[in-house]
């Protein structure tokens, strides 16, 4: 059970991961985009570890647990933006 809620956190951070690269493929113009494996690597392993933690704050329940890998993955990231952008380095 307790492999069951690393892996669905996991699971829920990796999700998210994904979601973000799809929108940064449709949302920035072709010209700009660039694709970086090493990148994407980095994001999925990071954002799949965040979504562990996350999801292990949630001892009861795998579908939880993945809601909590996708929502504390979002936060952590929407907190990442908002810190950078009052330092303007993004």
């Amino acid at each position: 059970m307790v492999i069951e809620i690393f892996l669905a956190g996991f699971l829920g951070g990796i999700i998210r991961a994904l979601v973000g690269l799809s929108k940064y493929m449709t949302k920035t113009p072709a010209k700009k985009r660039r694709f970086r494996t090493d990148w994407l690597v980095v994001s999925l392993l990071s954002s799949g570890g965040l979504g562990l933690l996350a999801g292990v704050f949630i001892a009861d329940d795998p579908k939880f647990a993945l809601l909590a890998g996708y929502a504390g993955t979002d936060f952590i990231e929407n907190l990442f933006k908002i810190r950078m952008k009052k330092r303007d380095w993004v």
